[in-house]
Parts: C-alpha cells; structure tokens; sequence
C-alpha cells in the first residue's frame, strides 16, 4: 500500500471517529409528531372513553403495550401488565391493569414517571375521550420511553401508565403497596393534564411539601411554558391538589412528587375533551418543559 492510499485510509477512518462521536454527543430531541399520533390514536372514539374495565379501555391498554415494547422499555418486574383489583364505590369488585415499563440506568435508584390511561367511559350517546385526562399525560410518557431509550440516565426510570384513576387512585395504590419497590424510589413526577391552555401555563405542585425539589424546577429551561406553583399549600386560597392525582399515594408513603397539570378548563370531564380542540403547539412545549425538568431531577436528586 502506498503512503498516498494509508494517508486516504487513516483520514477516513479518523473522519469516522470524530463523526461517530459528534453523532453521540448530539442532543437527542422529542419525536413529536410521535407524540401528536399516540395523543390522537390513544383519545380516539375507538377507545370509547377506556373507562376500566371495558372493551375500551383493553383496547388503549393493548396499544400502550406495544408502543412501551416498540419504544425500548423494559418489563418492570418481569411484565409490563400488572392487574389489581379493588372495590367500587358502589361495593362492586372491578379489575384494573397497570402497564409498566422501565428504562435501566446507571443506578438502580429509581424516579417513577407516571400517568393514568383511564377516563370516564360514556354517557349515553356520548364519549367522553379525555385527551387532556389524561391521554395527555400517557401520551408523553411514551415520548419519554422513546427519549431515555436513546440518552442513558443516571437513575433507572420507571414509567407507569396507570388504570383506575378515575375510580380513587386505584392503580397508584395498587403499585405503592410494594414496599420493596419504594425503598429505591426517589421522587414521583406525575403527569395529569398538561395539553389544555391558552394561557401556556401549566402547574407544578408539590413544592411546599418538598421545598428542596423547586430550586431544581427554577434553573430548567421553560421551553416557553409558564411554570406556576401552588395548589399544595392547604392555607391557600387555591384548591389543594395534594391528593388529586396519582401522586397522592407516593405522598402518603413520603415519596417526593411533582404534579405537572393545567388548570381546569371548560373541556374538564366534559364530552368535549377531544383531540380536536388540544392546542397542539403548546402541548409540545409541555411535554418539552416536564423533560427538561426529569433530566434536571435524575442529575441533581
């Protein structure tokens, strides 16, 4: 081989390396137009509101399986389907099905991300497809798989897309119950609404309980969302949120939280909560500013 044709060679494979390693120093973005078809497909009329224990509610569980699996999660616990069952209400025995993955990290210390799949069902005629609630949460959720599948964290996440919110915490507390499994977990960030403003604001709650967590929240970029605190202090004049969503377990259990959620709005618990009237832009920015927070949290906690 001639020194023209090793000089050729060398600069190639050194072209290569520093290419490769540009490749991996790259910041990895969301997928959101991902985002935008898993929000639609998983509040769409086929789904049928997927009030536990229906027809509907199987079928966005069957889907979330297979885009856990499709995005790079791993079994939690040697499955991704964990069933519970519980008494309703009305003294009745319901089964619900948690869908949980993980994604391993440097430690086996653990932060939960969590969302409920579950809505309301229907109403006579109407559907009641909860986009915002919380397709909108579930639906990041699967973002994030996609996005930690790609970027090792330091903590092993854990992302549970949770059954029978809408019945008492149901699924939340069925997992809490693991005292094991608590032992490893850091902090909860529990996603429930963050689709529906026009305001771009969105709430993080659970600061007052846990002061330490809000100087970690103020250093993230905002990526052009509003971040308000409150609804967690009890001697506030807002309502407090403290045991609203599927955080409330995690707290009783002394497990940190933050609850990222919009106000309620005129689409709440209403049949009109479609993917139709979601502000596409400002829900990206959303699921953009609740990353920027979980990346903030798996460095510092």
């Amino acid at each position: 081989m001639n020194h023209l044709k090793l000089h050729l060679l060398l600069s190639f494979f050194v072209l290569l390396f520093v290419s490769c390693s540009a490749d991996q120093e790259a910041e990895y973005v969301l997928d959101t137009d991902q985002l935008i078809e898993d929000l639609r497909i998983i509040s769409s009329d086929s789904t049928e509101g997927r009030r536990t224990g229906t027809e509907g509610n199987q079928l966005a569980r069957e889907y979330l399986l297979d885009r856990f699996e499709e995005e790079g999660a791993e079994p939690f616990q040697g499955a991704f389907t964990h069933e519970f069952s519980f008494n309703s209400r009305q003294g009745e025995e319901v089964t619900g099905n948690n869908v949980i993955g993980q994604i391993t990290g440097k430690t086996d210390s653990v932060i939960v991300i969590t969302a409920h799949y579950d809505h309301i069902g229907k109403r006579d005629s109407l559907i009641f497809n909860g986009a915002d609630d919380d397709a909108s949460g579930t639906a990041a959720l699967l973002a994030y798989i996609d996005y930690f599948s790609n970027v090792e964290p330091y903590h092993t996440l854990v992302f549970a897309a949770f059954d029978a919110e809408e019945m008492g915490l149901q699924g939340a507390r069925a997992l809490v119950q693991d005292s094991v499994f608590l032992d490893k977990v850091k902090m909860n960030i529990n996603l429930d609404m963050i689709a529906q403003n026009d305001k771009d604001e969105i709430y993080a709650v659970g600061t007052y309980h846990y002061p330490e967590l809000k100087p970690v929240l103020d250093g993230i970029d905002k990526a052009g969302v509003n971040v308000l605190y409150g609804h967690d202090d009890p001697n506030s004049d807002l309502d407090d949120w403290t045991y609203a969503s599927d955080h409330g377990p995690f707290h009783q259990q002394g497990v940190p939280f933050i609850y990222f959620g919009v106000s309620d709005h005129e689409h709440y618990h209403q049949h009109t909560d479609d993917f139709e009237t979601i502000p596409q832009e400002f829900y990206k920015k959303s699921v953009q500013m609740i990353l920027n927070a979980i990346k903030a949290f798996d460095v510092s906690l």
